[in-house]
């Protein structure tokens, strides 16, 4: 029996021997890593992966499990033991889930050019001439440079007891990029995602190594050129996509992730202030940001890190609006969170392997576009900055007191940036200090990639952290 055959034989004997709802999910993967540290490698591996994750409900307690042992025997015997501890547990209060539409559904990510039809020598031939470019356009201020190459084709089959089956096929490929630069006494430091779900077309299409090799430039000349300037009161702040990015995704997508809000990942991941805002009032009603602010999550944006049509409980991806003309507009579900919210899931369970189990997950999140250009926002402020890139953030386990350091930064007087780079300005600011402060945003929008980890063990999976420009009045920037 195949892995699909297997996990339909999951399926029908758990029913069998007890389960109330059982779900059986096959992945067969192969990843290829190369890694180099200022053109030398350190790493070159390619591993292929497969097996099978059951999880089941008995009696209102939720059991999961995963092997490898892909024949009927293995598969007979993960199901006895998932439903077993299932079967063990007690709850005060049942786990359910709710009612969505069964489906069986094929999708794929297209690949023009798969990555097995691409050679181990061209791959690290890229490595090695991006290496090479950095060198050579960035300078010797570039003291360590590491690149990073990862793909992934995975092929992921999903059956359930209450008739879905999901059979799908995608490709990953991501650039991380980490740059030490150093000129006489002063550092600095950045690390820069890409990624997109493609084949290797998009290494030769898009412009992945230009992208790269100008924040090496940027990196230097911050460093050669940023100075401090204290500003004695706030000032007005555009950020660009890349910070953006970052914002959306830290201070209101992990907050939003329902497991967060009922303390299933406290003592993991941490958990979300808007607990405390449900307790006094309702989705929909609760006031976070200024009226032209919106933030979406969104899984079916084609090309994108974060991309898919179905979750991992085999329901329809589509566009989440969090945070709607500033209120608080949807959650993060997935089956178990949208029953406790009395809702549909909107099809956030994803998990990153056969042996993990699905839970709430971000995919692509990120300010909604508006209608002004990057120069109108520049335009209209009298005294400020511009960040262009962050080289470090932080924010506390409930997202709400976060702080985002400037990289690229300049000077903004009277509607113009100056050549006057302001060295390391920093955004100390609430979740709602953010939104709230935000008058202007732009329509161009950039595309980042980060692996977002939760849970334990953790769970990287590929989100993008990009976004649109935006402005924000009345800063106090240390």
């Amino acid at each position: 029996m195949d892995g699909k055959s297997l996990s339909d034989h999951a399926v029908e004997y758990g029913g069998s021997i007890g389960a109330e709802y059982i779900e059986a999910r096959f992945l067969s993967t192969v990843d290829e890593n190369y890694m180099a540290r200022n053109g030398k490698f350190l790493s070159i591996q390619k591993k292929p992966g497969k097996g099978i994750g059951v999880r089941v409900l008995v009696d209102g307690c939720m059991g999961f499990g995963s092997t490898d042992r892909l024949n009927k025997g293995g598969i007979e015997e993960l199901t006895r033991s998932v439903i077993k501890m299932a079967g063990s547990s007690r709850r005060e209060k049942p786990i359910e889930l709710s009612d969505e539409k069964s489906v069986k559904k094929r999708w794929k990510v297209p690949a023009k050019i798969p990555f097995h039809d691409v050679s181990g020598e061209e791959k690290q031939k890229f490595i090695k001439d991006l290496d090479k470019s950095i060198k050579k356009e960035a300078g010797r201020a570039i003291k360590n440079r590491i690149v990073f190459l990862g793909t992934q084709k995975a092929n992921k089959y999903i059956s359930t007891s209450q008739g879905s089956m999901i059979d799908s096929n995608i490709s990953y490929i991501s650039v991380f990029t980490m740059m030490n630069a150093r000129v006489k006494d002063k550092r600095e430091q950045r690390m820069l995602g890409l990624g997109s779900t493609s084949g290797w077309e998009w290494i030769r299409e898009k412009d992945v190594k230009q992208t790269i090799i100008d924040g090496a430039k940027c990196l230097v000349k911050t460093i050669e050129n940023a100075g401090k300037i204290k500003f004695d009161k706030p000032i007005d702040v555009v950020v660009s996509g890349d910070v953006s990015g970052i914002m959306a995704h830290e201070n209101v997508g992990h907050p939003s992730e329902a497991d967060r809000m009922m303390g299933r990942e406290g003592a993991q991941a941490g958990e979300s202030f808007y607990s405390d805002l449900l307790d006094k009032g309702e989705i929909g009603d609760i006031k976070l940001g200024n009226e032209n602010v919106s933030i979406i999550d969104d899984p079916t944006l084609k090309g994108s890190p974060g991309f898919y049509l179905y979750d991992d409980e085999c329901v329809k991806a589509r566009r989440r609006h969090l945070i709607k003309n500033g209120y608080l507009n949807e959650l993060l579900l997935n089956r178990q969170y949208a029953f406790e919210f009395d809702t549909n899931s909107n099809a956030a369970a994803r998990s990153n392997s056969y042996s993990r189990e699905p839970i709430v997950r971000m995919s692509n999140t990120f300010f909604e576009p508006g209608d002004h250009t990057k120069d109108e926002l520049i335009e209209g402020v009298k005294k400020g900055i511009l960040m262009n890139s962050f080289t470090e953030w932080n924010i506390d386990d409930r997202r709400f007191h976060s702080k985002y350091v400037g990289l690229e930064a300049y000077l903004i007087e009277n509607g113009e940036v100056k050549d006057r780079m302001v060295k390391r300005p920093v955004l100390e600011l609430t979740t709602n200090g953010i939104l709230g402060s935000i008058d202007a945003i732009s329509k161009d929008y950039i595309t980042r990639m980060a692996p977002c980890g939760k849970s334990d063990p953790m769970q990287p999976v590929p989100v993008s952290v990009g976004g649109p420009h935006l402005r924000m009045r009345n800063i106090e920037v240390g």
